[in-house]
């Protein structure tokens, strides 16, 4: 696959509590990338949808058929992309895929989630469906791994309880600026540190919203993005990977081996390394998924990122930006949507179109994270010639 593969066009919904359902995010999405991108809806040659679960949510399957005929994208080829929580991620590989093969010189990419219309409980049965059946019949939940790992974490590597607030509060501040977000307010780190417990030593403000929204990116070669815009960014390096599906039988769980393996294959395709990435943008279902990703990545030895945190290197005018956005933490996490958020973000960042936001970016990385490091997509992008 020797083509170069550009994005031209995103777009991004209202991330929150939505009264659209399914269907109408994603043609709110779709319509808005096919405008940003100024594609004619018949010259998308294949459509990709990302989502985790219309059907358990809301009953609604055969969205990608349908989405085509709203959008009036026929007879494109259409496709779901499910792999979880980082089905966005995964939509983002498969897009990529379909251009770097020859198979499309058009391909939309559209990912979205409509959650909020159930209760917490009945969303957090859904989500942890994706568990090993074993660990679901015992009750383990995604929300359990995660405060059970972050007390591993704390005790192995002495890092204070306070550097996991702190990601939250840098979250959210970043949220502030984000006009998609689900939360666009700031949180000081005494309240999230006397927030209620959720998972020990994991309290309310160290976890991610349930959320309704869309997001979208077009996808063409290099040769074809010059006939619609002098402005484009391009997909340096994309991986993905799995982890073991049982969490338990990993030799270490504060290591995400998905994302290792991931990570070593976008940057070997980029040609970039950990040192060249300028922003990224991070899976942060939970605040300690921050410290495993950056560590993963390569951006922190092992059992250091929370003193990065707390030396402010991760902030947007730190060394490092990572979730310029809010992150999940304070833009939202429709399931489907996530990843491809993610790479809204990056491209707005290396086309110098992010806002008060913006940061000084020419190269920047995704990191979609499925169940509890599961399966990870990793992709690099930069701003095209």
């Amino acid at each position: 696959m020797s083509t170069n593969v550009a994005v031209i066009g995103a777009s991004m919904t209202q991330f929150g509590q939505r009264e659209a359902w399914i269907q109408g995010l994603l043609a709110e999405a779709g319509a808005a990338c096919l405008d940003d991108a100024g594609v004619a809806p018949d010259a998308v040659e294949h459509l990709y949808v990302s989502n985790m679960a219309s059907g358990e949510f809301e009953g609604q399957t055969g969205v990608p058929n349908a989405l085509a005929h709203d959008l009036d994208c026929l007879p494109a080829y259409t496709q779901r992309v499910d792999q979880t929580s980082s089905s966005g991620g995964a939509g983002m590989y498969a897009a990529w895929q379909s251009v770097a093969s020859g198979a499309s010189e058009m391909t939309l990419l559209v990912g979205g989630e409509k959650m909020t219309h159930r209760s917490t409980g009945e969303a957090t049965d859904v989500i942890a469906s994706l568990t090993h059946p074993v660990e679901y019949k015992h009750g383990v939940t995604l929300p359990s791994f995660a405060g059970l790992t972050a007390r591993r974490y704390l005790d192995r590597y002495d890092a204070p309880r306070e550097s996991l607030g702190k990601v939250a509060v840098k979250n959210h501040e970043n949220g502030v600026d984000n006009p998609h977000a689900q939360f666009q307010k700031e949180v000081d780190l005494e309240t999230v540190l006397e927030s209620p417990i959720v998972a020990d030593p994991l309290r309310l403000y160290d976890f991610c919203p349930i959320t309704d929204g869309s997001a979208a990116l077009m996808f063409c070669p290099e040769s074809v993005a010059k006939e619609y815009t002098d402005e484009y960014a391009l997909v340096s390096g994309v991986g993905g990977a799995t982890d073991t599906h049982v969490v338990h039988e990993r030799a270490e769980p504060t290591v995400m081996g998905g994302v290792v393996e991931s990570g070593k294959e976008a940057y070997e395709m980029s040609g970039y390394g950990p040192e060249d990435i300028d922003v990224a943008e991070l899976h942060d279902m939970f605040t300690i998924l921050e410290f495993l990703q950056m560590e993963g990545l390569d951006f922190a030895e092992q059992g250091a990122a929370w003193e990065l945190v707390e030396e402010g290197k991760t902030e947007c005018d730190g060394e490092l930006p990572i979730n310029t956005s809010g992150g999940l933490k304070s833009k939202g996490h429709p399931l489907g949507a996530s990843g491809v958020a993610q790479g809204y973000e990056i491209y707005k960042q290396v086309l110098g179109e992010a806002g008060p936001r913006q940061v000084d970016a020419d190269v920047g990385l995704a990191c979609n994270v499925g169940g509890f490091g599961n399966c990870v997509i990793t992709t690099i992008m930069e701003a095209g010639a």
